[in-house]
């Protein structure tokens, strides 16, 4: 049964969705590096200037035949990375003509791990979400709301065990400050016992409010990006961002001039330690084990 917006949801471990499509792979890559990708895309809408927040303002309500081919562009985008935070995708209502568009994406870019984080229930209306789409088979998949009014969340992603595990958390700040702190704060939280850290997300602040001015100051976390992201057609603002621990190793970074919604992708290549990567490579279990 759904959830109605606005009741309690309890913060709590969930279990990985796995596409049947793709086989049993842990996904690691052979040179322990690892290609991330943060991506908030406006529940598969393009927009292209302001004036169409106001013109295409119904396609968030509506379906539409533009939203599908978008989605396929995505899709494909997607496909070159091993590990996928999406911010403001459709959960299955009417607007995307009831597709779940985080396990559509999974199907498109052949992840065998995804999780959707349905943040705001307006039934058939919206379905509004967080997603993660995997090649990496996780250890753990936390699902969290965040403080302040309903409708934002973070999902802790763990790949590894013990002092070498690799905690990723995949979050949509909210726009207020305030409350954001009160988020960064929670964050700051999970995440502070971890040796190695990713955060990713539509943070809706720059970098140097992240790292300087909030509760993630302690953390010596490195934000590699520094280009805008947004608005797409015109990028003005860096409110997109993958943060780092100094003990990963950046080995690329960039902003992907693809305008397909209102914010641009962010994509980070790291190098995982070793010791983290023999542990990835263990034996881990089986798909048939996994809840579908």
């Amino acid at each position: 049964m759904l959830r109605r917006w606005g009741a309690p949801r309890i913060a709590g471990p969930r279990d990985a969705r796995v596409n049947p499509a793709c086989g049993d792979t842990s996904g690691l890559p052979a040179d322990g590096r690892l290609r991330l990708l943060s991506f908030n895309i406006q529940v598969g809408n393009s927009t292209e200037s302001y004036r169409h927040y106001l013109t295409r303002g119904w396609q968030h309500l509506l379906p539409h035949v533009g939203r599908s081919s978008n989605l396929q562009r995505i899709g494909a985008l997607l496909g070159d990375y091993d590990l996928v935070a999406l911010q403001e995708a459709d959960g299955g209502s009417l607007r995307s003509g009831y597709i779940n568009q985080v396990e559509h994406l999974a199907q498109l870019g052949a992840f065998p791990y995804w999780y959707q984080q349905l943040n705001r229930n307006l039934g058939r209306l919206a379905q509004h979400s967080n997603g993660v789409l995997s090649r990496l088979q996780p250890t753990v998949i936390e699902d969290h709301p965040l403080p302040g009014p309903p409708g934002r969340g973070a999902i802790l992603v763990r790949f590894g065990e013990g002092d070498d595990a690799l905690a990723v958390v995949m979050m949509h700040l909210s726009l207020g400050a305030k409350t954001r702190v009160r988020q960064l704060a929670y964050i700051r939280d999970l995440i502070g016992d971890y040796r190695h850290q990713v955060l990713m997300g539509d943070m809706n602040t720059h970098a140097s409010d992240l790292l300087l001015n909030s509760p993630l100051r302690d953390l010596g976390l490195l934000a590699p990006q520094v280009e805008a992201t947004f608005p797409s057609w015109r990028p003005q603002r860096c409110l997109d961002h993958i943060l780092l621990s100094p003990s990963l190793t950046l080995e690329a970074v960039r902003v992907l001039a693809q305008p397909i919604s209102d914010h641009l992708p962010v994509a980070v290549e790291i190098r995982l330690p070793d010791s983290l990567c023999s542990d990835l490579d263990r034996p881990n279990t089986s798909l048939a084990e996994i809840p579908t």
